[in-house]
């Protein structure tokens, strides 16, 4: 039985939303984030990776990195560019990409229910990553970033959000990328009374993404002994059918000193090989092989797609067992140079170019792990291997922050 709770948003003025908001953190680079900020000072990169302001190459690390987010936070502020609501309420926070869309509940939820699994994880967390979200949100003393949250879907919840959903909406824009951001208040006692009880029938939450953030949040709230906000994170809560998760698929530097000759036998052993195959694979234990300038479908034989427990099942974590441990010689994904991830919706067409470009070997094309699967890990207490998911779209940077 999570505990959300609703909070006093700082919010930006409406106004300036498509201004002030960008993406999170973690998605860019410093060279990225410096030219999407460009000449714009309301730019929430300014907050959120202040390194940008600084010289290129500069410690993304340093003090003066998280001096200077607190300082251009303070700043928008002062200048009523963000501003804070009078009393604790909760959000309805919209996301329109293409065809997909998706309406999430913005609240407050408890870093004990988290720390106490009643908010599950699937993933590992590095502590030099919580590290720096730790520094983040003690030198703003907020909360800016939100965590991707999602619960087993339920009627009576989807049919009050539909509702609040149906008026004109306070914040509304459209960003660079062609995503529409909306936003509603949920103000009035009965609905947030209404909220906190549907919530209160799940079972559990579970952490979509944002696990970063939620393990630097609970070690503030540990840190200050649940003084002022700290008991609570900053969350998006989604149901899970209306979720979205892309490919996160793979591109090798090398073939760990095989020849192509030795690569085929090894994996003619693992797979069952269609050539020329399809770039998209079409189901589970199925995969896409760009090696030789043409795509290959890899279709794992029987004896390799067993698995005792749901994490173990997923196809990343058959390809990491059986082909990329043992053939290409990647042991530790996490940490290995040899091996490069790419998410989203940049498309097969983005690994025929890496490979082609000679700087790297091979690549495979992975189905997405739908949201069931990852539902069945979390609720099995595993853990999924490095880059099984990517949610897309991403929640923006700003449009809700949570002071402490």
């Amino acid at each position: 039985m999570p505990d959300i709770a609703p909070f006093a948003a700082l919010r930006p003025k409406p106004e300036l939303a498509g201004r002030i908001c960008e993406p999170p953190y973690d998605v860019l680079s410093a060279e990225e984030a410096r030219v999407m900020a460009g000449d714009n000072p309301l730019s929430f990169l300014r907050v959120s990776k202040p390194e940008i302001e600084l010289a290129a190459g500069a410690d993304p690390y340093a003090p003066e990195v998280y001096a200077r987010g607190r300082r251009n936070f303070q700043r928008l502020m002062e200048q009523g560019a963000l501003r804070r609501d009078a009393a604790p309420c909760f959000y309805l926070y919209r996301q329109v990409m293409g065809k997909h869309s998706q309406t999430g509940v913005v609240a407050v939820a408890s870093c004990a229910d988290y720390l106490q699994g009643a908010i599950k994880k699937h993933e590992l967390t590095r502590v030099d990553k919580e590290d720096d979200r730790v520094r983040h949100i003690e030198a703003l003393d907020a909360q800016t970033g939100p965590a991707f949250l999602v619960y087993r879907a339920q009627p009576g919840l989807g049919a009050f959000v539909a509702r609040r959903c149906a008026v004109p909406p306070e914040v509304d824009f459209t960003a660079p990328d062609g995503i529409r951001h909306s936003t509603w208040t949920i103000a009035d006692a009965e609905g947030i009374q209404f909220v906190r009880d549907e919530f209160r029938r799940q079972p559990c939450l579970y952490i979509a993404d944002g696990h970063h953030r939620t393990a630097a949040a609970a070690r503030v709230f540990q840190q200050r002994g649940g003084a002022g906000g700290s008991g609570y994170f900053l969350s998006v809560i989604f149901p899970h059918d209306q979720m979205q998760i892309l490919p996160y698929n793979r591109v090798l530097r090398d073939l760990n000193g095989l020849s192509p000759a030795s690569l085929w036998r090894r994996l003619e052993t693992i797979f069952e090989i269609t050539s020329p195959g399809s770039a998209v694979p079409a189901r589970r234990n199925q995969m896409g092989f760009y090696f030789q300038g043409r795509w290959h479908t890899l279709l794992f034989r029987p004896a390799f797609s067993e698995a005792p427990d749901p994490a173990g099942r997923l196809d990343v974590a058959l390809l990491q067992k059986h082909v990329l441990e043992p053939v290409f010689g990647i042991d530790n994904p996490r940490t290995s140079a040899r091996i490069t991830f790419v998410g989203g919706g940049r498309g097969v067409a983005e690994l025929e170019k890496m490979v082609e470009s000679g700087q790297h070997a091979c690549a495979f094309s992975m189905r997405p792990t739908d949201i069931e699967e990852l539902l069945a890990v979390a609720d099995a207490g595993g853990l999924m291997p490095p880059k099984s998911t990517w949610f897309e779209p991403k929640l923006r940077d700003a449009l809700f922050c949570h002071l402490l």
